[in-house]
């Protein structure tokens, strides 16, 4: 697993990346980044095709950082062009700025 690279995080959403948001409904509804797209992680692999027609690069984010690996690494298997963003409170940071 690897860890977050938030400067890399930061240059994907300066060029235009999607963010990913693949936490529970009950955990998005709570909170969640305007503008996000919103599949949990375990509906990913019948959503490939729908990721895909994004046609941009995604950062991939849930709570803390794990589910958003898992995801990023099954989608980069599929040749999605993606990175693990982390958690949602550390990006919602960096998406402030």
């Amino acid at each position: 697993m690897g860890g977050v690279n938030y400067i890399k995080v930061e240059e994907y959403l300066k060029n235009g990346a999607v963010i990913l948001d693949v936490r529970t409904h009950m955990e998005y509804n709570e909170e969640n980044i305007p503008g996000s797209t919103h599949i949990v992680l375990d509906t990913i692999p019948e959503n490939i095709e729908a990721i895909k027609d994004l046609n941009v690069p995604v950062v991939a984010i849930c709570k803390s950082g794990i589910r958003s690996q898992h995801a990023t690494d099954f989608l980069m298997q599929h040749g999605i062009d993606i990175i693990n963003g982390g958690g949602l409170k550390s990006l919602l940071l960096m998406v402030k700025k």
